[in-house]
C-alpha cells in the first residue's frame, strides 16, 4: 500500500505549545472526540459496488467484519458541504477514519495517490482542522481518479457515526477553504517560483494570526486588518507577487468567513494549526536534504566517471 504521509500533532510538541499560548474557547462541538472508537471506520463513496468496496478494504489493510463501515450519499454532501443536489452515483472517494488518544492530532494518508488528483494532504488536514476535526488518522482512496474534493464529507460522517456533533458551518467554511487553496495551487502549480507548501503555510499564518488578533483586541478583525493579514501572510512567503489580485481577493474573502466562524475561538484549532505548520517544515526540510543527498551522489558518480576515464586514457 503506497501512501503519502503528514504528522500535523506529536504530544511532546502539543505540550510546549500549549505552554505558551493564550486562552481560547473549548471546543464544544468535538468533546466527544476524547474517547477511543470501538474500531475504525470506514466511509464508502455511495457509488461503489459491495466488489469495489471489498477492493477499498483490501488496499487499506482493513477486515471489514472488524470496521464499522458507511457510505457516503448526495444528501451528506449537501449538509456537510453547502452544495446541492449532489448525485450519490458521483461519489466514488473513501476514507477510512480512526480515532486516537488526545494529543496524537490529525494525521492523512492518501493511498494511491495517483488516484487522488488535485487534493494533497495538508489540504485536507488543513481544512479538517479548520472544521474542528482533531486526534484522527485518515486514509484517503479511491479506485479510479477522483479529485477528492468530497473526502472530506467522509470523515464528517464518521465522526457522527461515532457520536461527534459536527458543526456545518465550519465544515462548509472548510470546503471553500479546501477549493480556494486547490484552485490556487491548481493554477500555478507549473511555475517554477510557485511552491504550493508556501500556500500551505501562508494559509496556516492566516488563521492563526486572525485567532491571535481577536484574542490581543477582543474583537475579530475589521476588514481592514483581514486584508493586511493576508497581504502580509502571502509577502512572507512570496506569494504577494506570484497570485493574481483575484486569487488574493478570493484569500481574502475566505479569512472574513473563517473569522465569523466558531473555529476562530478554538483553541484546538490554533494548537493543530501550529504543529501543522511544523510538520510541513519538517517535510521541505527533509525533501531539501534528499535534494541534497541526490547531487552530492550525481557529483561522487561524476568524479568517478572522471577518474576512470583518466586511468583508461593513461593506460
Amino acid at each position: 500500500m503506497q501512501k503519502q504521509t503528514i504528522t500535523i500533532l506529536s504530544a511532546g510538541l502539543m505540550l510546549t505549545t500549549v505552554c505558551n499560548m493564550p486562552v481560547f474557547a473549548a471546543e464544544s462541538s468535538t468533546s466527544a472526540t476524547d474517547e477511543l472508537w470501538v474500531a475504525p471506520t470506514i466511509v464508502y463513496g455511495g457509488a461503489l459496488s459491495e466488489s469495489e468496496r471489498n477492493q477499498v478494504a483490501a488496499k487499506l489493510g482493513a477486515d471489514r467484519g472488524k470496521v464499522t463501515e458507511l457510505e457516503t450519499e448526495g444528501a451528506d454532501v449537501d449538509k456537510y458541504l453547502g452544495t446541492n443536489g449532489v448525485s450519490t452515483s458521483s461519489l466514488i472517494s473513501c476514507v477510512e477514519v480512526t480515532k486516537e488518544r488526545k494529543g496524537h492530532g490529525v494525521q492523512v494518508n492518501i493511498v494511491e495517490p495517483k488516484n487522488i488528483t488535485r487534493v494533497t494532504d495538508t489540504q485536507y488536514a488543513n481544512a479538517a482542522i479548520t472544521a474542528g476535526v482533531s486526534d484522527v488518522q485518515i486514509d484517503v482512496i479511491a479506485l479510479t481518479p477522483a479529485t477528492g474534493e468530497s473526502a472530506l464529507t467522509g470523515v464528517y460522517k464518521a465522526l457522527e457515526g461515532n457520536g461527534v456533533k459536527v458543526d456545518t458551518e465550519r465544515s462548509q467554511v472548510a470546503q471553500d477553504e479546501l477549493e480556494t487553496t486547490n484552485d490556487i495551487a491548481q493554477k500555478y502549480s507549473n511555475q517554477d517560483d510557485f511552491n504550493t507548501h508556501n500556500l500551505d503555510q501562508a494559509l496556516i499564518d492566516i488563521k492563526t494570526n486572525l485567532a491571535d488578533l481577536k484574542h490581543d483586541q477582543g474583537s475579530k478583525a475589521t476588514a481592514q486588518q483581514v486584508q493586511e493579514i493576508v497581504e502580509a501572510s502571502l509577502e512572507k512567503y512570496g506569494l504577494n507577487n506570484i497570485l493574481s489580485q483575484d486569487d488574493i481577493n478570493r484569500l481574502i474573502d475566505f479569512a472574513g468567513k473563517y473569522q465569523n466562524s466558531s473555529a476562530i475561538d478554538s483553541k484546538e484549532v490554533v494548537n493543530q494549526l501550529k504543529q501543522l505548520s511544523n510538520g510541513i517544515k519538517d517535510f521541505v526540510d527533509t525533501g531539501k536534504m534528499q535534494g541534497w543527498l541526490d547531487k552530492f551522489v550525481e557529483w561522487f558518480k561524476g568524479l568517478f566517471g572522471w577518474f576512470s576515464d583518466s586511468l583508461h586514457q593513461q593506460g
